[in-house]
């Protein structure tokens, strides 16, 4: 249960960083780079990412076997 509130945790922030980069994204002037949002969301994604495919391998979380 733990590891779903940390990958929900994650992608509320990855969002949260999207959206901190769209008004930079629009206005194209500000104090701080627009690399710095995007960067932190892909580094993010990729640390969930990690966290899935560790939690598959070890048996945490089980896929859906037969999706139908």
């Amino acid at each position: 249960m733990l590891l779903k509130g940390i990958l929900v945790c994650l992608l509320i922030f990855i969002v949260f960083n999207l959206f901190r980069a769209l008004p930079i994204l629009v206005k194209g002037q500000s104090d701080v780079p627009l690399s710095r949002y995007l960067g932190r969301r892909v580094l993010f994604s990729v640390i969930a990412f990690v966290i899935l495919l560790i939690a598959l391998a070890t048996g945490v979380i089980e896929p859906n076997s037969r999706p139908y």
